[in-house]
């Protein structure tokens, strides 16, 4: 029988004015949005709809603000009598789903990824690292380049996003090499990323001990509907593994490539992402192109579920 899963997006896919029509039009998106403005002592919701966009890209604010948007957007969903087999996450993306699966308070994780947030904005002085996103490399030749452009310096693999594409992060020269390297063995395109902070890397150690007491503290309940994690690209149903998974997801890639991969394998056929944009409807149709994906962030796309 075919399942459904539900994705939801993490840091990239902000705009100001996400959510604000859901908020407008649907009493139950509204109540999440002043749930969030209650856990964090601010208007998080006048942040999404109004900006400005210098505020909400701050990692501190961005983290927190997809998550409200995500829930929110799911309470209509769930209001409408949508639900899901599975559930899983693009980095940030995963508090959502574990908020949607039940495992996790909205507003612990509200809280938890506002410093989430601040611990990777702090964990590297400005300037000292970097992402680059690279297209269409040939098959095989990331490891020789991440090797021969490191010298010393971290840069390693951060997001296996889709067959064409694979962000690196490092410190900032390492990652200049490496896409430099990258042009010369082919790649359609080595793009260095506007991003505040080189996530998903070693670099991030000092954010994910940091962390670690705030994930320590909050409760995490067994999962009312399965996750596909980040960590390891597989299903996960314990409040314990759902903890340990986005402890070490901070320093580690996230294996979205796998773990869509690993949504088709158990029979899901058709994803629904609920949040902010379609960065992940766009990968899906990369990875998986038999699995159906459709968007839900506005009032609009509810016609076309």
């Amino acid at each position: 029988m075919s399942k459904i899963a539900f994705l939801f997006p993490g840091q990239g896919s902000q705009f100001p004015g996400m959510g604000k029509a859901l908020s407008e039009n649907f009493p139950a998106a509204k109540r999440v949005f002043e749930e969030a403005d209650d856990a964090l002592g601010f208007a998080i919701s006048k942040l999404c709809f109004e900006g400005p966009e210098d505020q909400l890209k701050l990692t501190e604010n961005t983290q927190p603000a997809l998550v409200t948007v995500s829930i929110a957007a799911l309470a209509v969903l769930r209001e409408k009598g949508f639900e899901a087999d599975f559930v899983a996450g693009h980095s940030l993306g995963e508090y959502s789903a574990l908020v949607a699966a039940g495992s996790l308070k909205f507003a612990d994780a509200v809280r938890i990824v506002k410093n989430r947030g601040r611990y990777m904005q702090q964990a590297v002085a400005p300037g000292v690292g970097a992402m680059a996103a690279l297209l269409r490399l040939p098959e095989g030749k990331l490891d020789g380049i991440l090797s021969e452009a490191a010298q010393g310096q971290v840069v390693s693999a951060a997001n296996m996003n889709s067959p064409e594409q694979v962000v690196i992060a490092g410190h900032a020269d390492a990652v200049k090499r490496a896409a430099e390297l990258a042009k010369a063995a082919g790649a359609k395109r080595a793009v260095l990323l506007p991003v505040s902070a080189p996530f998903h890397c070693a670099l991030m150690k000092p954010a994910q001990e940091r962390l670690k007491a705030d994930l320590d503290a909050a409760e995490f309940t067994d999962l009312a509907i399965p996750l596909v994690n980040n960590f390891e690209a597989r299903v996960v149903t314990t409040g314990a593994e759902a903890r340990q998974g986005l402890y070490e997801q901070v320093p580690n890639p996230v294996r979205w490539l796998e773990s869509v991969r690993c949504l088709a394998a158990i029979g899901v056929t058709r994803c629904y992402e609920i949040g902010a944009g379609a960065v992940l409807t766009g990968l899906l149709k990369a990875i998986e192109p038999g699995v159906q994906g459709s968007k839900f962030g506005e009032p609009a796309d509810l016609e076309k579920l």
